[in-house]
């Protein structure tokens, strides 16, 4: 079985080149894809895709719209946002309209399979360039906001655990880094789910980067 992705950008080199890229792997095959936002939600709902990797910046209709669109017509449809090294603020905002996750347009194959299967698996693995500018993002809040930071409802440890989970790790992994069990992780990771009220890595993930709880 292979996981069906749907590729929405504006450039029809960058379009060819995942694509050669992806199909040379069997577990990935492009159904559709689309040079703005417009007909790419079009093409989703006609595909019902695993996942979408969609640019921000097109014509029509670009990246952030399609996935305000894309909320409002309840497509739960797993997105990875393409993109390139000055659209940090982009970065912030596709996360809190629900991208799972972010690619370079220069990526590595292996960054580029490893992503994909994150997103779809629910999970949110940033490459550690792409995570650094949206946390660095973070540092210029108003002092208020950065109050609330430091008093995060959060303990020391939570949120070393949250930052892990955030850096791609899995909850064996971060057990032997930490020298605890990884019973005492996934505990960890239901009181962060209570406290932030969410249900799942992906949200948490989600939640703490508005909140600027986490860091790289």
């Amino acid at each position: 079985m292979s996981y069906r992705i749907v590729i929405v950008d504006d450039h029809y080199v960058v379009r060819e080149g995942l694509k050669l890229i992806l199909e040379t792997d069997h577990r990935f095959e492009v159904v559709g894809e689309a040079e703005d936002g417009d007909i790419g939600l079009d093409v989703i709902k006609k595909e019902a895709p695993d996942l979408v990797l969609l640019d921000l910046n097109m014509p029509r209709m670009n990246g952030l719209d399609m996935l305000r669109e894309m909320q409002s017509l309840q497509l739960n449809i797993p997105v990875l946002i393409l993109t390139t090294y000055n659209e940090d603020k982009l970065m912030v905002q596709g996360l809190k309209l629900g991208a799972k996750g972010y690619l370079l347009k220069d990526a590595s194959r292996e960054d580029l399979f490893n992503t994909i299967e994150a997103a779809i698996r629910g999970d949110i693995l940033l490459q550690s360039n792409v995570a650094t500018k949206i946390f660095e993002s973070t540092e210029h809040q108003e002092p208020q906001e950065k109050a609330e930071r430091e008093n995060s409802l959060l303990t020391g440890k939570e949120l070393l655990v949250l930052q892990a989970v955030a850096r791609g790790f899995r909850s064996k992994e971060i057990a032997f880094d930490m020298g605890i069990s990884e019973r005492t992780v996934k505990a960890h990771l239901t009181n962060i789910y209570q406290k932030l009220e969410v249900t799942s890595r992906a949200e948490a993930i989600k939640t703490a980067v508005e909140l600027g709880m986490i860091h790289f």
